[in-house]
């Protein structure tokens, strides 16, 4: 999949994945539109791509308010920007039990998890198959192929995108376009900050690893791909191997909270 010249719009582009999504797609000559809530941070980002010569158009916005595709296409149509790539990264998880949420705070993890990330895809994805050429990557995670107790609306989510993302992988066939899940398991980035570091299972992998990944899965023309062999031996097989409750068990142990580790 040649990109070079193709505009490539990136959400949750100021830091972690979303950002080596950015340098990497610049790397191969694309067109950047960087979305994300920090101006500030965007801006940096920009500033350095723009020194390597890419094209970059900064769009500071919450995404995770109802309204943000809506406001994120109306924006991109004003400017007359047309999106080719669309990489829908940002996305936030929360640790801890429902029965101690913030309905508001989970209200707006849904949002931001699914809600914009169909919102976004319904919006540019027509006029890329009207040009016979794109694609939609959607950040899914591991947490997408069983429940996870303490993340239970996470891991909701990411299982919304990953079944999504494989169905519109199907229905773009033979378009020109092409739709990937990418699955990533725990990651050095700064999603931690807000979930937690008990929500880290496993080894972290880092950013560009799981770019890597999505990168060469999506010039496979793969519906999904999980990063890192062990994350996909992990989610792919012993997932479905395993009897329910024993998944759901070890789900749980995983990203207990520490002070419930104790005996």
């Amino acid at each position: 999949m040649n990109i070079s010249g193709k505009t490539a719009l990136i959400t949750g582009a100021s830091m972690g994945i979303g950002a080596v999504f950015a340098r990497r797609l610049a790397a191969e000559g694309a067109r950047l539109v960087l979305a994300a809530r920090s101006q500030d941070k965007l801006e940096l980002m920009a500033q350095e791509l723009r020194e390597g010569g890419t094209e970059v158009t900064v769009l500071a916005a919450d995404l995770s308010v109802p309204d943000a595709a809506e406001r994120l296409h109306a924006a991109t149509d004003a400017l007359g920007i047309e999106v080719d790539i669309l990489v829908n990264n940002a996305g936030f998880g929360s640790h801890g039990q429902v029965v101690n949420a913030d309905a508001d705070r989970l209200a707006e993890q849904i949002q931001l998890n699914c809600t914009t990330l169909v919102g976004t895809t319904t919006r540019y994805l027509p006029r890329m198959v009207e040009r016979g050429f794109g694609a939609v990557i959607n950040i899914a995670s591991t947490a997408a192929f069983q429940p996870v107790p303490h993340m239970a609306v996470y891991g909701a989510t990411k299982a919304f995108v990953l079944s999504f993302t494989q169905a519109l992988w199907a229905e773009t066939q033979g378009t020109g376009v092409k739709a990937l899940a990418v699955c990533p398991g725990a990651t050095d980035t700064p999603f931690f900050d807000t979930a937690g570091d008990a929500a880290a299972v496993g080894s972290l992998r880092t950013p560009e690893q799981v770019v890597d990944t999505a990168l060469a899965a999506l010039r496979g023309n793969k519906p999904s791909v999980v990063d890192g062999w062990l994350n996909s031996v992990v989610a792919r097989v012993a997932v479905k191997l395993l009897p329910e409750k024993l998944v759901i068990a070890v789900a749980e142990r995983s990203v207990r909270p520490a002070r419930q580790l104790v005996g």
